[in-house]
């Protein structure tokens, strides 16, 4: 390399954002968490490393748990109490509610063990050890007789991860329970106050969380749902620190971030900006609008349809903020100089001299295939009756299978649950007209396209196909019915699409193999030209610990973001006319008279509760439901958000303005006594 490409090349390196890893920034493996204590203790972190993370005795992951199928929860007493958010125990609150009993509007509370509502289906996981097994399958060990010699026993279950893109393998032991109760949750207006409106948005004001507990059998172990249950016993729960926080003070969060592409080329930034959030935002906008309008008319539907309104909404509020974040910060072109720079180098080594130009062919080749996946799943299978009818299709056709009444009823309780005939009509008709206007011709089914062209259009298709199925109204069906049934026959067009779909079923379009296999090689590339980065494998849904500081930010010019919201904030964005905002009576009255209590704390001169606070901890989804832990390892508050300008932290890290939201525990608290009527709950937590 000659003089003048020296200088270009370190000149390029200096002006990229992302070339090391901030002091805040990073999702860190809690066993290797020993090579980041030096700096966590310079921010003022009081434990030692194997107080985090031990394989051999208790530490603070054994507080820490997997919820459902994509949440982080902790455990808070001895007994096995639990707690996460509202929005990831959102799901089990709807099924058990009812008109009679709207837990969702209303809230929770069990006012003894024996009032705690067991909910079929949730489980949580505990994770027993991780292990790096890449030297094992290095030498020859197969995958799956690692995994079968680590889960021998009731409840074991295992699997090994790739960090790095398959660089290195880390097997990770869980043990799973299977009796989880609701013990309490507060109302919506509380647990979801501000909707949809305030979702990824600060300040924030939202009490979110939720209270569950774990049972076992008398060993200690998982176990079916039964009255003979008892209360699990963790190794470890957190205690609990009412002391109050200041900018500056240390924080860490402990949970199972699920995913983020930090090391992507410019191409895959390209197309989520650019290609799949706009396509994604723009179909969710028309789902959501039709659901709103129908729950906005029928308390029944409102309840029926809360926790799937939830979900679409989630994500496509998220992606928005993304892109705006990414285009902000202009990720790619960033991405570009750094790949610029990182070619020079490259340039004189024969195993990397032509990487990229791999990478880009790569992607070049596998995006027309991805869109079509992605944009499937936002149409065709954003229609509630598709998995349905595809289960028909697939066990009758294709597997051959007698479909008894028995399995018909299991079926349509699993994929019918909740279900309006009318929401999923009008979605169906917007859907196809879209699927069928963004999607290439030649990936359109060929008798799809026939049958819309013979009924006049897709809208008259959907309705034509709804006036005479017998899906949605009958059954047992006969087969016969079932091989005429226009509903199946549409998902048995799809036959195909699915198969080739599957091909394309990752996490990210960089997680295609076709892409990703470059990736291994291009990390090697990166971690020995660019030494002074910080490397921190990817979130894949794997216990992490993330650290940093409460602290708030500059939102615009002059108008600074401050790090702590209370009780005033809802006070001010109280309305009885809109359901996110209605509060319960009793948060009036309290605010009212001012009695506060034990929970009460000074803001300008005057009382009132602490609400929600802001951290430099770089979070992701699945990180919802987490602990946040001060310098001691004592709870603090459960983190549950990102701030909208924030989301594009997936992909790049701003230290300046990326921040978790949290419920401060003092909140959480507060209602479980004063709003819940729980204060019984308290006196099996350690309150400092």
């Amino acid at each position: 390399m000659t003089t003048m490409v020296k200088k270009l090349f370190l000149c390029a390196l200096a002006c990229i954002a992302f070339t090391t890893a901030t002091a805040d920034e990073g999702m860190w493996l809690p066993s290797l968490i020993k090579e980041r204590i030096n700096d966590m203790r310079k921010m003022g972190f009081k434990l030692k490393a194997e107080d985090i993370y031990s394989d051999t005795k208790a530490s603070l992951k054994d507080a820490v748990v997997q919820f459902g199928g994509g949440c982080t929860g902790e455990f808070i007493s001895a007994e096995g109490l639990l707690l996460t958010n509202h929005h990831c125990g959102y799901s089990s609150i709807q099924k058990l509610s009812s008109v009679e009993h709207d837990y969702l509007t209303d809230g929770y509370w069990a006012k003894s063990r024996a009032e705690e509502l067991h909910v079929p289906g949730l489980t949580v996981s505990l994770l027993v050890k991780m292990e790096d097994v890449t030297a094992r399958l290095a030498a020859g060990e197969k995958e799956q007789d690692i995994i079968a010699s680590a889960t021998k026993g009731d409840g074991y279950r295992a699997s090994i991860e790739s960090m790095y893109y398959g660089n290195q393998h880390y097997l990770f032991v869980y043990r799973t329970y299977r009796d989880v109760r609701l013990v309490g949750a507060p109302p919506s207006s509380i647990g979801k106050f501000g909707g949809d409106t305030d979702n990824w948005i600060w300040p924030r004001h939202t009490g979110d969380f939720s209270v569950f507990r774990v049972y076992a059998n008398a060993e200690n172990g998982p176990a079916d749902y039964s009255e003979s249950n008892v209360p699990y016993r963790p190794a470890r729960h957190f205690p609990i620190s009412t002391a109050g926080l200041k900018e500056g003070d240390f924080t860490m969060i402990y949970g199972f971030p699920g995913n983020t592409q930090e090391y992507v080329t410019a191409d895959a930034v390209d197309y989520v900006s650019e290609v799949s959030n706009p396509m994604k935002i723009a179909l969710r906008t028309m789902r959501l609008d039709i659901i709103t309008e129908a729950q906005s008319k029928d308390v029944a539907t409102r309840i029926a349809y809360a926790a799937k309104h939830a979900n679409i909404a989630n994500a496509w509020k998220k992606w928005q903020g993304e892109s705006l974040g990414l285009k902000r910060l202009g990720t790619a072109a960033k991405k570009r100089e750094y790949e610029k720079a990182f070619s020079q180098w490259a340039a004189g080594n024969e195993r990397y001299a032509t990487l990229l130009d791999s990478m880009h062919a790569a992607y070049k080749a596998v995006i027309p295939h991805y869109f079509a996946r992605e944009l499937f799943n936002e149409t065709v299978q954003g229609m509630e009756f598709f998995n349905y009818a595809y289960w028909f299709y697939l066990n009758s056709f294709v597997k051959g299978e007698k479909l008894t009444a028995d399995k018909q009823a299991e079926a349509r309780r699993k994929y019918l649950k909740d279900y309006n005939v009318n929401i999923d009509r009008a979605i169906s008709r917007r859907m196809l007209s879209e699927y069928l206007g963004r999607m290439p011709k030649e990936e359109v089914p060929a008798p799809l396209a026939a049958a819309v062209e013979s009924a006049g259009g897709a809208e008259a298709f959907v309705d034509s196909m709804f006036a005479s199925t017998l899906l949605l109204t009958e059954y047992p069906l006969t087969r016969e019915k079932i091989t005429a049934d226009p509903m199946v026959q549409f998902a048995g067009w799809f036959a195909d699409a699915l198969a080739k779909n599957r091909r394309y079923a990752y996490r990210n379009l960089s997680n295609v193999p076709a892409v990703e296999k470059w990736y291994r090689t291009y990390m090697q590339a990166l971690r020995e030209w660019d030494k002074e980065r910080a490397f921190y494998p990817d979130a894949n849904f794997t216990l992490r610990v993330a650290y940093g500081t409460v602290t708030g930010y500059e939102n615009a010019d002059g108008e600074y973001h401050t790090h702590l919201t209370t009780l005033d904030g809802i006070m001010a964005k109280d309305n009885p006319e809109i359901y996110d905002y209605n509060i319960p009576q009793s948060l009036r009255d309290i605010f009212a008279s001012k009695d506060y209590g034990r929970w009460s704390i000074e803001k300008s001169g005057k009382p009132t509760i602490p609400v929600c606070f802001l951290a430099s901890n770089h979070t992701s989804g699945g990180n919802s439901g987490s602990p946040v832990l001060n310098a001691k390892g004592e709870l603090i508050g459960i983190n549950f958000d990102r701030t909208w300008r924030s989301t594009m932290s997936d992909i790049e890290f701003d230290p300046s303005i990326c921040r978790n939201i949290s419920v401060d525990i003092r909140f959480v608290l507060f209602v479980m006594d004063r709003i819940g009527g729980a204060g019984y709950l308290l006196n099996e937590m350690n309150i400092k």
